[in-house]
């Protein structure tokens, strides 16, 4: 088990998170998922075959889990709800559309908030970085650490908040 998934289960519990481990250490991604992204980094993949549920306390921002990958949550946003809603500002501009997707596809996302106007975390495939992204411009982003697990370091020393 990485240590880091460990301590920061431990860290999210402490602090009030609704954090539900999964029974039963597997991951069962459905294949769209695979298909679309295929370099997802290990540390991220060990995370999701441990953690079924983690959202912050005021339940404004979660980690996207494989329940919300594989369609089968109850969750009003779906995981890849900011890109549907890039792809709908497009209207009919095949072009735009086509570089949103594109850039989607290099960007998994995992974490997503509501919290004070909509922002996500995702995985940068190219080089495994996190990065930040916010309305109205999601694919503008900067980075917020160099790989997954420093970002759940960064997350249990209070340099970068969720909510």
């Amino acid at each position: 088990m990485n240590k880091t998934v460990a301590e920061f289960m431990s860290w999210a519990d402490e602090n009030g998170w609704d954090l539900t481990r999964k029974s039963e250490p597997q991951l069962h991604l459905h294949s769209n998922i695979t298909s679309r992204y295929k370099e997802i980094p290990n540390e991220y993949l060990e995370f999701l075959s441990m953690v079924e549920k983690c959202v912050t306390p005021n339940e404004t921002t979660w980690f996207i889990c494989e329940d919300e990958f594989n369609n089968s949550s109850d969750n009003e946003f779906k995981w890849n709800e900011f890109e549907l809603l890039s792809i709908e500002a497009a209207m009919d501009d095949d072009r735009w559309k086509s570089e949103i997707t594109a850039w989607w596809d290099n960007h998994l996302p995992i974490v997503m908030s509501v919290e004070g106007g909509y922002f996500f975390y995702a995985i940068d495939l190219t080089n495994g970085a996190i990065v930040r992204g916010y309305e109205p411009e999601f694919e503008e982003v900067e980075k917020a650490a160099d790989t997954f697990t420093e970002f759940l370091e960064l997350m249990m020393s209070n340099s970068i908040e969720l909510q």
